[in-house]
């Protein structure tokens, strides 16, 4: 019996890295997966990858009250029911020092990364199910500073803020809160931050970031599926309020 039979689970940044893997391990343990992405196209590529039966899909943009609410009402109509809310989207900005940080990029960052997760646990977690789960992605970079990345930074420290508040206030549903934290993550965003950094060497960057980790690789997508499924099955059902590190040591050096 998967670990995971008959729950539902929303998936935001479901078309991403960590979003996929996540998605597939889920419906491999068992549960009914929406995947919430804001590309139409992005999402249909990556439900042809995931190939399952138990997979939907839902365009939203989770910076946008009513895209969450529509998320919402798209998997009720669906499954009839929410228990578990991965709020995994995000999107890392530009490297800059905070002095000539752009302005609207700063502003895109916080509408993502911030008000995102805000409204997803506004709209969704009052529609779960008593003792369901909520992971939050959340960052190394929201534990300790990082220069050049001050807009995605302030957001992931943000976050274990709203994580934490949450927690107390799900509480007495038995509705669990916690946060991840990855360290470097071998997809895209990481691509293009290396690449932002430095345009001629982005091969270096990634070198530089691996003599950061004691491990001496980034983290695999896979990887943070597998405590994402910890956290939204009942072996973690008196975990909530904690923030979740899967960096290969990075933190520790």
């Amino acid at each position: 019996m998967g670990r995971l039979k008959d729950k539902v689970a929303i998936i935001t940044g479901g078309a991403g890295g960590i979003g996929i893997a996540t998605a597939k391990l889920f419906l491999d343990q068992g549960a009914m997966v929406v995947i919430a992405d804001i590309s139409k196209e992005a999402l249909e590529k990556a439900s042809l990858e995931i190939n399952h039966g138990n997979l939907s899909y839902c365009v939203v943009d989770v910076s946008k009250p009513k895209d969450n609410e529509k998320m919402v009402a798209h998997t009720l109509d669906v499954h009839n029911r929410i228990d578990i809310f991965f709020a995994n989207a995000g999107i890392e900005g530009t490297s800059k020092p905070i002095a000539e940080y752009p302005d609207d990029i700063f502003d895109s960052v916080i509408d993502v990364n911030l008000k995102g997760v805000w409204y997803g646990c506004k709209y969704v977690i009052p529609k779960m199910k008593a003792g369901g789960s909520v992971m939050i992605t959340s960052s190394v970079a929201g534990l300790k500073g990082f220069a050049g990345l001050g807009a995605y930074v302030s957001t992931k420290h943000a976050i274990i803020g709203i994580m934490r508040v949450a927690a107390l206030e799900f509480a007495s549903n038995k509705i669990r809160v916690n946060t991840i934290h990855p360290g470097p993550v071998n997809n895209d965003m990481m691509r293009r931050i290396e690449k932002d950094i430095s345009p001629e060497n982005p091969g270096e960057v990634l070198k530089g970031f691996e003599t950061t980790i004691p491990f001496g690789r980034y983290v695999d997508s896979n990887e943070i599926a597998q405590i994402a499924l910890f956290l939204a099955s009942e072996d973690s059902k008196m975990i909530t309020g904690c923030m979740h590190i899967v960096d290969g040591g990075m933190l520790t050096n």
